[in-house]
Order: structure tokens, then sequence, then C-alpha cells
């Protein structure tokens, strides 16, 4: 097709693309109303497109055709989608079961579950995201709290006992020295028995 205009052409439709209509990505152009998902047709932008070769994708689209396969992948992060890209020519094979291991090994590390430690507060599986270290452990957020008070607790701010942590108000309290002055902070006098 002959560019009467010296205009570029459109990496869509191959025709003229003029300065007021042009979108450039990627070293090409295109018409504004030709800057669409190749798949779900909506309109993209410098923040929503993905290139793959010659082709415009939303990275939706993109992230179900060409990312990686697999619950929780190409909606986003956070999320699950049972989306298998069918829509978009794509073909899965099912994945052999799932094998229990035999390993006899009872090492601490052989005792993770899919890569992941059990919570010593609830015994759920502990994954990277949620995790945090304490005492030599990994727990939850949300179980990483005094086991007397239910205080949320920092690596700095905890003691613990007897494979459980506690506040250190809490922690002394219960376990610290007993009498008279201990446990309710400086200069005062409690009688304990």
């Amino acid at each position: 097709m002959p560019n009467w205009g010296g205009g570029k052409t459109c990496g869509v439709c191959r025709k003229t693309v003029y300065f007021a209509e042009e979108v450039q990505c990627e070293g090409g152009s295109f018409h504004r109303s030709c800057f669409l998902c190749m798949v779900c047709k909506k309109n993209l932008d410098s923040t929503t497109v993905a290139v793959h070769g010659e082709e415009i994708y939303c990275k939706s689209c993109y992230g179900k055709k060409y990312g990686p396969k697999g619950y929780g992948y190409g909606q986003g992060a956070g999320t699950l989608s049972m989306d298998k890209g069918e829509s978009l020519g794509i073909r899965h094979e099912e994945a052999p079961g799932h094998r229990p291991t035999t390993n006899p090994n009872t090492s601490k590390f052989a005792q993770k579950i899919g890569g992941s430690e059990r919570c010593p507060r609830c015994s759920q599986a502990v994954y990277a995201a949620e995790k945090v270290i304490g005492a030599g452990k990994s727990w939850h957020k949300s179980c990483f709290r005094c086991a007397k008070c239910g205080k949320g607790l920092e690596s700095t701010t905890l003691a613990d006992k007897d494979g459980e942590i506690y506040c250190k108000g809490c922690y002394a309290k219960n376990f610290g020295p007993k009498g008279f002055g201990f446990g309710q902070g400086a200069g005062a006098l409690v009688h304990s028995e």
C-alpha cells in the first residue's frame, strides 16, 4: 500500500498513522483506535501494554498466554484464577498426581511442608509472604503474639520459654524473680507470696 502522506505504518491495521493519532510503543507506531489488546480488545496505554514480538496485549492476557501456568497466575497478585487460557488457544497437559515422600529423614528441613515450615502456635504451613522468625522458629505474622496477653511482638520485644513466646512484661511477671520490688517496674514495692 503506498504511503502518500509520509506517515508511519500502523502495526495493527497497516495503514498510515499521522502524527495527531499516533501512539508509539517499542519502536512501532499505532493509531489510538488500534492500540488495543489483541485478545480482549481493551484500550492500552504505556502502563498496561505488554509486547510479544509484533503483537500487543494487556498485561492480564499476556500473562495468560505467555506467563507461568497454574493457579494464581495471569490475574495479578493475590488472586486465584481458574482460567487456563483455553480462549487463547492454550492447551494444558495434566500433571501427574502427587505422591507423598517416603524419605525416612526426620531432620528439621525434611519436615517442611511444600518448602515451608509449620507455625509452632497453629501448626499450619508458614509461607514466605507471612513468615516472621522469632525464638529460632518460623511463625505466621498473626500468630507472632504474646502467649499470655496477645500483644503483637517483634523480634526485639520477645522472650521465649519452653517453645512459647511472650512479651517482656508477661515474661517478667510469670517467670521473673519474685518478691518485694520485682515484676512491677523500677522502684515499686509489691508483696508477692
